[in-house]
């Protein structure tokens, strides 16, 4: 893991801790999720957080300014201790590292699932169903919808990929063909 993860990790685990403790585990994912939109959302907020000459008063006054209506305390004093130590570019990644600390202490995980076509809520909540059976937790599911894939789901769970879809039975029917040949 790369040095910047770490540090995201840790940041994510002691606000995860102060989230629990008052809690609000779930409300703080969705704020720092405002925070990752607003902050990285933008390229001219990111060159401007990221610019050495500019004193950090300044930057954290823009930041407060700009989320103390819509984040808590919590949240707030993580981003601007993030800024203050000049590791503004990590919030995205402490965002990341967040969910996963949570999901793993609430016994959820997010999932990114792939299909061809756009499902319905039924089919969505069937398929996060019985890949939280699988996986022993309850899955916070968001989809994209993918054509290439041409039939089929791809369920992404964290690092690993779960391939349904017809384009991956294809390819993996290829590979065979090829090894068989050899």
């Amino acid at each position: 893991m790369s040095r910047e993860g770490v540090v995201a990790k840790r940041y994510a685990k002691a606000l995860f801790e102060l989230a629990q403790s008052n809690n609000a585990v779930a409300d703080v994912e969705k704020q720092l999720k405002i925070v990752v939109d607003v902050l990285s959302g933008d390229a001219q907020i990111r060159k401007f957080l990221g610019l050495p000459n500019v004193e950090v008063s300044k930057k954290i006054d823009i930041v407060r300014g700009a989320l103390s209506d819509t984040v808590s305390v919590m949240v707030l004093n993580t981003v601007e201790l993030l800024i203050i130590r000049g590791r503004q570019a990590a919030i995205a990644d402490v965002y990341e590292a967040y969910t996963k600390v949570a999901g793993d202490a609430l016994g959820q995980a997010h999932a990114t699932i792939y299909t061809a076509k756009s499902l319905s809520a039924e089919e969505l909540s069937k398929v996060s169903a019985q890949f939280g059976t699988m996986i022993g937790k309850r899955i916070i599911a968001k989809q994209i919808v993918e054509p290439a894939l041409l039939g089929g789901v791809q369920v992404r769970i964290g690092d690993r990929l779960y391939d349904g879809s017809l384009s991956g039975k294809l390819a993996r029917l290829e590979q065979a063909l090829k090894t068989q040949a050899l």
